[in-house]
């Protein structure tokens, strides 16, 4: 692959971990001019190399024998890449990642470092493949370290899923996420998306947690729903598309708009209120159902969002906010969904204990989607059901 793929990848990684930038909006700019062979290799070294950093730089300051903080910014994100092609790209020759890399460098006018860099990846290229088999996981920081995950994910999902769960899951986030769509005719995984499907409405892409998570709403002909978290408007109308009237709120301008824009591809009508979900207008109250698909840490998307493991949040207070503002807009008896892309018990079941209304029990609709611990509750693991990892509860006021 060329060189000018090699250079977006660096510059993805350099932005994302000296920057705070993210990586798929770094990407889409960066990789403007590439051609599509170059840009699938660029995508796959820089996600791939993001999302392993943390083992990379074990490597690399085990090898190297110098502190990856110490490094130029350049030269780390060159280094961070060319172990990743080393260790993770079989199809690529281990002298060709070892040139290309030390060219990075030398491209970025810092010829200081360039025998540095050399060096270090020659040592990459003949020890890289022992350090990486004498790692293990049988213990939650080896298993984070060996998988690349901060302390913090592994011994949350240790905790709650036990070791061989949680060994499963940590492996399967590291691997590609299926393609789902949303279609008339239900969910399919497909190995692509044709453009013309999108472009006619035919279909959205979504995951089959996800999809689960909006069928878990209960959504018939003639329902008022609100669905306090909408854009980019994948449940809201799904909901729609089901009978419903959809009252979707997005705080955003800019989200909002792409909210509406949606709702026209698919050809479905549903309101769209521009609002903050805490500071919602006081006559907007009745609804038969609610969704808060609320902001989360993220850790059920990790796959398919590469440099969330090392942003991820908890955020149970907003998530119990949200809730509370939806089970005020409820009639009497109406039911509250709450779903989360998030494998973390102090997000998930601490946070319905914390509402206090009463569980409906859905294990029973989908006894595959038990939660492990509660029944009435789901759960979707990638691990086990290869999709993307959702938790849902529906309460009733």
């Amino acid at each position: 692959m060329s060189t000018a793929a090699r250079r977006v990848a660096a510059r993805v990684v350099e932005r994302v971990f000296e920057e705070g930038a993210y990586a798929d909006r770094a990407f889409r700019s960066a990789a403007e001019r590439l051609d599509a062979r170059d840009r699938a290799f660029a995508q796959q070294l820089a996600y791939g190399t993001v999302q392993r950093v943390r083992t990379l730089d074990q490597a690399i300051e085990t090898l190297g024998r110098r502190p990856v903080r110490k490094l130029d910014r350049p030269v780390r994100a060159a280094l961070r890449t060319g172990a990743y092609q080393l260790g993770f790209m079989d199809a690529v020759p281990a002298h060709a990642a070892v040139h290309e890399t030390v060219e990075l460098v030398r491209a970025a006018g810092l010829e200081r470092a360039v025998a540095f860099t050399n060096a270090v990846m020659r040592r990459l290229a003949e020890g890289l493949p022992d350090l990486l088999a004498r790692l293990h996981e049988e213990t939650p920081s080896a298993a984070a370290l060996l998988h690349s995950y901060p302390d913090w994910i592994a011994e949350a999902w240790w905790r709650e899923l036990g070791p061989d769960d949680a060994r499963a899951l940590m492996r399967a986030q590291n691997e590609p996420p299926e393609t789902a769509v949303r279609t008339p005719d239900g969910p399919l995984v497909v190995d692509s998306i044709p453009p013309e499907w999108l472009e006619s409405g035919y279909a959205w892409p979504q995951s089959r947690g996800s999809q689960l998570a909006g069928a878990a709403v209960g959504a018939r002909p003639g329902d008022r729903i609100l669905d306090l978290c909408a854009a980019p408007g994948g449940k809201a109308t799904q909901l729609a598309a089901a009978g419903a009237e959809v009252v979707a709120v997005e705080k955003h301008p800019g989200r909002a708009r792409e909210l509406e824009a949606n709702a026209r591809r698919l050809g479905v009508a549903l309101e769209v209120l521009n609002a903050d979900a805490l500071e919602l207008p006081d006559d907007l109250r009745g609804f038969d159902r609610a969704l808060v698909d609320a902001p989360c840490s993220g850790l059920g998307v990790l796959n398919s969002r590469p440099d969330l493991r090392w942003r991820a949040e908890p955020l149970p207070e907003l998530q119990l906010a949200l809730l509370r503002a939806a089970a005020e807009r409820l009639r009497p008896g109406g039911t509250l969904t709450y779903a989360v892309c998030t494998i973390h018990r102090p997000e998930n079941e601490d946070v319905v204990d914390a509402l206090g209304l009463p569980v409906e029990d859905l294990g029973a609709r989908w006894p595959e989607y038990r939660h492990p611990r509660r029944p009435e509750l789901i759960l979707t693991l990638p691990h086990l059901h290869r999709t993307s990892g959702f938790f849902v509860a529906r309460l009733r006021t």
